[in-house]
């Protein structure tokens, strides 16, 4: 019979460039990932009066944000405070099912209470909407002491194909031009329908990114992270693994991870 009082040894944490928080299940990664946000959100609200994060869409996150409507833990979340961003989005109709901000914005414009001029959808369907993104983004954060001008937390996924937000490998919006905080990014190499994304100067500039990952889906792309953290003979760089690009300047990359998504030992 085990000792009741033993303490469970720490899970083992894969090589990835950055911290790394590993989790028994699920609910146990959604219980960290939510704590830590919230921390966030109210050390930003303390020190600069607003909390600006910027958040991914798809499958993995969709229960964190749930967490964050219902958890009683966070009930305090400062949503008056906050201005909402997106990562990336699809150039579909604003109705449309694999459309990122009809997923977050039913979630949490829906029942939270944060103010509707603090939310920024991508303009997709405008043919500059790159171009007013990027000044939505300046016009929002030029308010802030130089230096923290930038986003405050960005949640960010990866694909079995390394890429993150909408960066895929080989895909023209890695070499965004010097200056650019959202490109629209299309063709070889990106999974159809058309992008916009943010840009890795906007995304690494950022004070927080954690980038989460669950699923025995996601194991194999772990450990090809792992494999070359391990191996230097056999770099990946961001045109083959773009989610390697997320290299913040003065801020914090951490990887959620579920003990699913881990290599085996």
């Amino acid at each position: 019979m085990p000792d009741p009082y033993d303490i469970a040894p720490p899970l083992p944490k894969p090589a990835l460039p950055g911290e790394v928080i590993v989790r028994e299940s699920l609910e146990d990664l959604l219980d960290a990932l939510a704590s830590d946000l919230l921390f966030q959100a109210k050390a930003c609200v303390r020190s600069f009066g607003d909390f600006h994060l910027a958040l991914s869409g798809g499958s993995t996150p969709e229960p964190l944000y749930k967490r964050l409507m219902y958890d009683q833990r966070v009930r305090d979340f400062p949503w008056k405070k906050t201005h909402l961003w997106q990562v990336d989005e699809r150039c579909v109709p604003h109705d449309h099912d694999q459309r990122n901000w009809k997923m977050i914005g039913g979630i949490l414009l829906d029942h939270s209470d944060i103010p509707q001029a603090q939310t920024h959808p991508m303009p997709v369907l405008d043919p500059e909407g790159d171009l007013a993104y990027e000044r939505q983004l300046r016009d929002a954060l030029e308010w802030r002491e130089k230096g923290h001008d930038r986003l405050d937390y960005v949640l960010l996924g990866m694909g079995n194909d390394l890429h993150t937000a909408s960066l895929f490998p080989g895909s023209i919006a890695l070499d965004a031009p010097t200056g650019r905080l959202a490109v629209f990014n299309d063709g070889p190499g990106v999974v159809p329908p058309k992008r916009m994304t943010l840009t890795y100067e906007m995304l690494n500039a950022s004070r927080f990114l954690a980038i989460m990952v669950t699923g025995s889906n996601k194991r194999d792309a772990i450990a090809r992270l792992v494999a070359n953290t391990l191996d230097p003979d056999t770099p990946l760089g961001p045109h083959q693994a773009p989610v390697l690009g997320i290299q913040p300047l003065g801020g914090v990359v951490r990887w959620y991870l579920d003990r699913a998504a881990c290599p085996e030992s």
